[in-house]
Order: C-alpha cells, then structure tokens, then sequence
C-alpha cells in the first residue's frame, strides 16, 4: 500500500520541498508554499492515484521523408480572432486565454461560440465562474440567445470530459475558467499549482484525443502574467493575451506563443454597446482626431505580426523643479527611452538632464519593437524646441548607442500602409530597402544627428518667418495710427 506523504510546492513557481518554508528560493516570493497531500514512491505526485500499466505500448515510428499536411482549421467566424490563431482553431488544440478582469474575454468567446454555432458547429461553454442564468444574460445584451450554444456551470474535470464525450465531439469547447476546475486525482484546493496544472493537463489530453478545440481563460496576477505555474504555458499549443486600457474603448487581442501560427500577430477590436467589434483598418482609427499643429508628435510606422499599424507618439519635454527629473512612459519601454535620451544628449547634442520628460502612444496601444526610437526621438526634439513636425510625414528606425540609425524589418509593408492613409512623407533608415514602383518618397538618415540638424533648421525656418510677420504686422499697425493721425488732423484743419 503506498505511503501518504506531505509535499510543500509553491503557489507561483511551482517549485516542490519537503517541508514548509517561508521564502521561496526559486523565485523569492514569501508565504506562497502551501503544502500538499500525495503518495510516496516512484508514483508520487499529482498524478499518484493513476492506475499504473506495467508495459507500455509500442507505436510507430516516421522518418523525416513523407507528404506534409497543413493542420485542418475551424473558422471562428471574427475575423481578427482568425488572424491571431492563425487562420482559425486547428483540431485538437488547446489555447490559454488571459487578460484583466472586466477587460473583455467572455465577451470575445460568447460571441466567437455563437458565430461557430451558427455554422452547424456543436459548441460548448462551461463556466465555473457563472451560473448558467448569468451567462444567458451576457448573450441577451448581446443579442446572441437564439445561436445553439450548450451551456453548462461545473468545475469538476472528470464531469466535463466525461460529458464532453458522449455523442458527436464538439468542434469547440470554453473553459472559463482554469482557476476555477479542480480533478479528483489531487488533494489541494482548486486554484493551487498542482490542481491547475493537473486540470490542464486532463483538458488537453482530452482536446488531442477528442479533436476538439479547447480554449481555456487564465486569471491574471498584478504583474499581468497569467496566474499558475508557467508549465500551463508550456503544456498548451496557444497562449493568447487580452489587452486594452478601461480608459480606452480599443482592445488588443495578442498572440504570444503560437504553434500552428505566427507570435506576435494582433487583433484589434472595439469596445461598443453591442459588444466587441472588429477594426478592420486600426492605423486610421489611432490617427482620428490627433492635433496637427502640436508639437512633440510623431507619427510611428510600426509592424505588428504580419499588420502594419501606425500609430502616434506624444512627448512632452518641460523644465523640472525637482532634483531628479521625472521620466513617465505608457505604451514603451522605460529602458528604452533612457537609451534614446542618453543617445540624444551624447551624439545629438541635446541636453535634457533638467526637464521632465512625459511619453504616451495615443490609443492605449503598446509598442515593443525597436524600430519607433526613431519616431520617439523626433518627437522628443519636436517637443524642446517647439518646432511642429510635418503632419503628412511617418518614421521608423532603430538607434543604435553610437547615434547610427540603423535599419528595420519589413520597410516595404510599412511605407505602402503610410502611403494608404495619405502621408507624403517617410523619414527612414539608409539602406531600408525598395518599396517598389509608386512608393512613399523617403528621405534617408544615417545618424541621429541628422535628425536634430533636420528639426532645428525647421525650427529656424519657423522662427524668421515669425519674425517676418511680426515685422509686418508691426509696419502695417504703424501704417494704421499714421492714417489715422492724417484722417483726424484733415478733419480738424476743415
């Protein structure tokens, strides 16, 4: 009979000890240790109370020759969920869902459920958060209740598989959420490490035996990681990731991991009272409404996956009181931005070591490529010498330490997206490459000196053609008060 034994694993990384501690030395998290219940021997561990077989069995073996085939594919009916799987749910794949609360995910699945269910598709919602009533009432507001969804409220895993299984397997199923399920197999609370990877893992096994579809909703933590042991990201073939600003009606669906698709593929949708709505053309939608005349904006020409996206960048550069200047970022990279500033003061000859510097990607998007420091610095340089940047032009460049703008990636995709939406300018890189026939004229940087040289002499340009017109202005009040003078002295002579 085996022995019952206690184990101590810990809540956020998963790591196993044989007695309980207060720290954690995988990932120094305190009191996050919970111990857990299991059987001592070779079996020991979640999946203890398994029956075990005493051989296993002997499968085939492929060599590396032989006709390759593309996964089959379910289309969601939404298509910007398509464009960031992949082109649709392929059979028999499990996909991990996360982002903040409130920001959008059942809302997302309960339409993508009723768009395949209206194909013919069997499709399952199983809600361990929810009571059935609730998730009716989610598909009233959003005028969905007459699609054939099957609905369900269960946490208990042995219960969904098993009930999953009895007649035609459905082409997609929800689990909402992960946190939530709980497996007879294991003694622990549901919610823990060892209960959340082992619901998984019966979940998957499942969807690959089954050729089911399994999206599966992830809480997430403070630090916005999903919560759980990161094996859960590892065990699944797609990790998706939620995002948007509650401030913000914009909501950006974001590939991370991705086995039968590109990463870092987006899709954009739009909070409304119907529910979310597809973006089919987002770079207009981040440029409705921004200020032309403003200075300290520039117009970004970014990739996203396979989609070029621009958006605008805001900075905001004004002398500071404090000892030690601020430097706010939403949208960037904070290192990234104490990268672009050291290398504007040390190459460019911009001094910004006494200001206050603010910076915000308008739209509640969030960049991470490398290639908007160009675009971040002309609109750092825009901002301290209040010169206007032309409305009509876009950048994108990588700076290197050295001051040298080096080049970026899929330049063509992004010159023919700022030709599409009526820019007649391009600032870029040396040597970006051709963007064929008919392509957005470019002018070409090397260092980012040139850029400062560029925005100063724009500068100068704007400060005598101010001069200019005050000194007009100025003749023409002098030429009104000697007309008037000659008008009132004529009168009195008369």
């Amino acid at each position: 009979m085996a022995k019952i034994h206690q184990t101590f694993v810990c809540q956020s990384c998963g790591a196993v000890y044989n007695r309980w501690r207060g720290r954690c030395e995988a990932c120094n998290g305190w009191n996050s240790i919970v111990e857990e219940t299991g059987t001592a021997g070779p079996q020991a561990g979640p999946a203890a109370t398994r029956p075990s077989r005493a051989r296993g069995r002997v499968f085939p073996l492929e060599g590396l020759t032989g006709e390759a085939r593309e996964a089959p594919r379910i289309p969601s009916g939404i298509g910007e969920l398509d464009r960031v799987t992949g082109g649709g749910f392929v059979r028999g794949s499990v996909i991990l869902l996360g982002g903040d609360p409130g920001i959008g995910k059942s809302t997302l699945l309960m339409q993508a459920t009723a768009a395949m269910a209206g194909t013919g598709e069997r499709v399952v919602y199983i809600s361990g958060e929810e009571a059935v009533a609730q998730v009716r009432l989610r598909a009233e507001r959003l005028g969905l209740a007459a699609q054939p969804v099957e609905l369900a409220a269960e946490t208990n895993v042995e219960d969904i598989v098993e009930t999953l299984s009895q007649g035609r397997p459905p082409a997609l199923a929800i689990i909402d959420s992960i946190q939530t399920m709980w497996t007879e197999t294991v003694e622990s609370a549901p919610g823990t490490v060892t209960q959340v990877r082992s619901s998984a893992q019966a979940l998957i096994r499942f969807a690959k035996t089954s050729g089911t579809a399994v999206i599966l909703v992830g809480h997430v933590t403070k630090d916005g990681q999903i919560a759980g042991p990161r094996v859960v990201e590892h065990m699944v073939d797609c990790v998706a990731s939620f995002e948007g600003d509650q401030g913000h009606h914009f909501r950006i669906l974001r590939a991370v991991k991705n086995r039968f698709g590109p990463t870092d593929e987006i899709g954009v949708f739009e909070m409304t009272d119907g529910g979310l709505a597809e973006v089919p053309n987002p770079s207009a939608l981040f440029l409705a409404g921004r200020d032309h005349a403003a200075p300290g904006t520039a117009v970004f020409a970014g990739m996203e996956g396979t989609r070029p996206l621009l958006v605008e960048i805001q900075a905001l550069v004004a002398p500071s009181s404090l000892g030690m200047p601020r430097r706010a970022v939403v949208g960037w990279d904070p290192n990234r931005l104490s990268m672009v500033l050291a290398v504007l003061e040390a190459h460019g000859g911009i001094r910004l070591g006494t200001h206050d510097v603010y910076l915000n990607v308008a739209g509640g998007l969030r960049i991470t490529e490398p290639a908007a420091d160009l675009a971040v610095a002309a609109a750092l340089v825009s901002s301290l010498s209040g010169s206007v940047l032309p409305p009509e032009t876009a950048y994108f460049g990588e700076i290197g330490l050295s001051g040298a703008i080096r080049p970026v990636a899929q330049a063509p995709a992004r010159l023919k997206e700022a030709l599409k939406l009526g820019f007649a300018k391009a600032v870029t890189p040396q040597g970006r490459g051709e963007g064929g026939d008919g392509a957005l004229p470019t002018e070409a940087l090397r260092h980012i000196a040139d850029l400062v040289a560029g925005i100063a002499a724009r500068s100068e340009r704007r400060n005598d053609w101010d001069e200019d017109d005050a000194e007009r202005e100025g003749d023409a009040r002098d030429s009104a008060r000697y007309t008037g003078r000659a008008a009132r002295g004529s009168r009195a002579a008369r």
